[in-house]
This record gives C-alpha cells, sequence and structure tokens, in this order.
C-alpha cells in the first residue's frame, strides 16, 4: 500500500514566495499536530515500524519549521530594535 505523500516544501523557501494553497497549508499544519499529538502520548510508540518513522520525520519537519520561524522573527526583532535605537527611540 502506498504511503500519503504530504505536500511540503523539501527546501526552505523564503516568506514571500511561499504563496501556497491554503489546503495544502491546512494539510501540512494537521499533519504535523498529528505526529505533535503522537509524540505526546508516548506509550509503547515503535518509531522504527508502522507509523512511526512518518510521525518522526513529521515531528522533525515541526520542530525545523518553529526553527525557522523562531530565527525570522529574530531577525525582524533586531532590525526593529536597532532601528528604535538610531531614532533615539
Amino acid at each position: 500500500m502506498a504511503t500519503k505523500t504530504i505536500a511540503r516544501p523539501r527546501t526552505p523557501v523564503a516568506p514571500e514566495d511561499n504563496a501556497q494553497d491554503p489546503a495544502d497549508l491546512l494539510e501540512n499544519t494537521l499533519s504535523q499536530l498529528e505526529a505533535l499529538l503522537w509524540a505526546c502520548h508516548g506509550k509503547d510508540i515503535d518509531w522504527c515500524s508502522g507509523e512511526g518513522p512518518r510521525q518522526l520525520d513529521n515531528l522533525l519537519w515541526l520542530a525545523a519549521e518553529l526553527a525557522r520561524k523562531a530565527g525570522e522573527l529574530f531577525q525582524v526583532s533586531e532590525k526593529a530594535r536597532r532601528g528604535a535605537s538610531e531614532t533615539g527611540g
């Protein structure tokens, strides 16, 4: 039986170029949420077979996406902080 293909970019995309279809974004978010909930359950999870590898992949994808977004937010906040200090604010 074929595994489900998740519609997600394989390489980082600049935010302004990341114009994805809302249905794809929803599918991505639901896949990540499912993996997070799956991991939180924790009991008797086999990460090496069955659904384990797919869920682990989605969980790592979620962590990578959150790290990328945090980095972007940090850059925006640093620009704002520098702009405020230059204007004396």
